[in-house]
């Protein structure tokens, strides 16, 4: 038995801090996991040393500021995750190491008034053969992330109010999922699962504070606060839609009036294209309608950049990002909304907040979500896990 503040667990929190820093970022020199973890340069060496030797890490030469240095990730072999993310109009889910490479990815459409036994159904279905694509036995899975377009109650874990997927309100998906797959699964939203996303593999690498706003069927924002998810006391927070910019505006889904996702979302922004554009529009339809000038679409995709530029203002005067990654259709619309968002942010946002940040496209598109969902699980996971039951180290 390990004593509190004994040597053998002091080495053991020293090996998880290894792990933890090596986890979050996919690879580090020895060099820079010293600096993350406060570690000494001979510390780390050697808790690197009896980790490889462990089989938890992979070790490889690299070089880093043109010296030679030694790159360290987690085993290719200590475990697979996998990705679910249930969107609009599609479901996609990817499988992929610890060493955050992915093994297998794979979209399909998916009908939103399907009911959550079909989702869930289907979704079971899909994570075996992408398992099978990829080639690894399935007992290896050590954990699912999942994302849906909706707020999660903290307290109860069920899906709260969703205008995406009216059909699964009140349904807790964690356990849902869990239950089929027999193995640990972690829920979070789409906005915050972007964010991860983002934050891992995309436009917020190396940023600690950055907000990812996703305006498609509504809007949201995930937020990261020092390196982490920022969700409140409710799991509400990022709810940015439903800031008030005209009191007098149409009716929200929540019951105010004017509130940014009304002037936004692609429920309410398609009806004033109809007319001339026909009721089949989808927002990737207006968005590429923009792009080789027409002049309609050209117009709202400018105004609801504007509207969004004011909650990124009031955003950035409440929390100084310092990067803000647009995702969502919106994102494929690169400066024909992005400079209307920066004009927004500039009138609206105090200037020290607006010079200080910077309003980048999503780097991900479409595959942001599902690959916050395999970050999400990567972050979440115990390191007890990762060391295993070997020379004493036994999670308990």
């Amino acid at each position: 038995m390990e004593t509190p503040g004994s040597q053998s667990s002091l080495h053991r929190a020293n090996l998880e801090r290894v792990v933890r820093a090596v986890r979050s970022a996919g690879a580090l020199t020895q060099a820079e996991i010293a600096r993350t973890t406060g570690l000494s340069a001979a510390t780390v060496s050697n808790i690197v040393r009896e980790l490889r030797d462990l089989g938890t890490v992979d070790v490889r030469t690299t070089s880093a500021g043109g010296r030679r240095a030694r790159s360290v990730s987690l085993s290719t072999d200590a475990g697979i995750v996998v990705g679910v993310d249930f969107g609009h109009s599609h479901l996609r889910v990817a499988v992929g190491n610890l060493a955050h490479q992915v093994l297998a990815e794979e979209a399909e459409p998916f009908d939103v008034d399907s009911s959550a036994d079909q989702g869930f159904s289907r979704a079971e279905k899909l994570v075996a053969r992408l398992l099978a694509m990829a080639g690894v036995n399935p007992d290896k899975t050590i954990g699912v992330g999942l994302g849906v377009p909706g707020p999660i109650d903290v307290e109860t874990g069920t899906l709260g109010s969703t205008a995406i997927l009216p059909g699964w309100r009140g349904i807790n998906p964690r356990e849902e999922l869990a239950e089929r797959l027999g193995v640990p699964v972690h829920v979070d939203n789409d906005a915050n699962l972007g964010a991860l996303g983002e934050l891992v593999w995309g436009s917020g690498r190396g940023v600690r504070d950055l907000a990812y706003i996703k305006v498609a069927s509504g809007v949201g924002a995930g937020l990261v606060i020092d390196g982490r998810i920022y969700r409140g006391p409710g799991g509400t927070a990022g709810e940015i839609g439903h800031i008030t910019l005209d009191e007098s505006g149409p009716v929200c889904r929540c019951g105010n009036r004017g509130c940014l996702e009304t002037f936004t979302a692609a429920r309410h922004v398609l009806p004033l294209l109809h007319a001339n554009h026909g009721t089949d529009l989808t927002m990737p339809r207006v968005v590429q309608l923009a792009r080789e000038g027409d002049p309609g679409c050209r117009r709202v995709i400018a105004d609801v950049g504007r509207n969004v530029g004011q909650g990124v203002a009031q955003l950035c005067n409440l929390l100084n990002p310092t990067r803000v990654v647009l995702g969502g259709d919106l994102a494929e619309a690169g400066e024909l909304a992005l400079g209307p968002i920066r004009d927004s942010v500039s009138r609206y946002a105090i200037p020290s907040a607006a010079r200080r940040v910077s309003l980048v496209p999503g780097a991900l598109g479409g595959r942001a979500e599902v690959l916050g969902a395999l970050a999400l699980v990567l972050r979440e996971m115990g390191d007890g896990v990762l060391l295993g039951a070997v020379n004493g180290y036994r999670q308990p």
